[in-house]
């Protein structure tokens, strides 16, 4: 197994914006699909952000508006840009991996990273 590792997190105010990164093998990256997702505290772990290996994406209807996921194939990295934060935005953000042509269930991956934090104050 090779890990995903997000990196990008921090503490950002209101309003501001931040962009998170997911690095990993070429194998992973290459695979069929790469998702964000985020834990909320006191809430559950819910899917922010999906790009398929053809590059089409969806978005939770929360974010639609403020965030971009996007993939770039040279540095084996997908992103999450995130702009206009939210305090309800804070969590812990974790990338996720699905390498087969499958059908997987909601929130099945094949590989999932540790997470960075988020934290966006008012």
């Amino acid at each position: 197994q090779v890990p995903l590792v997000e990196s990008g997190g921090g503490l950002v105010q209101a309003g501001g914006s931040l962009r998170l990164s997911c690095a990993g093998s070429r194998s992973i990256f290459s695979g069929y699909g790469m998702g964000w997702y985020r834990q909320a505290p006191g809430k559950q772990r819910e899917l922010v952000a999906y790009i398929t290996r053809l590059g089409n994406s969806n978005y939770a209807d929360s974010v639609k508006g403020r965030f971009t996921i996007s993939r770039d194939g040279a540095k084996n990295t997908v992103y999450l840009q995130m702009n206009s934060l939210k305090p309800e935005d804070t969590g812990i953000y974790l990338c996720a991996g699905r390498l087969t042509p499958k059908t997987y269930a909601p929130g099945e991956y094949d590989y999932w990273g540790q997470g960075t934090q988020v934290t966006v104050s008012s």
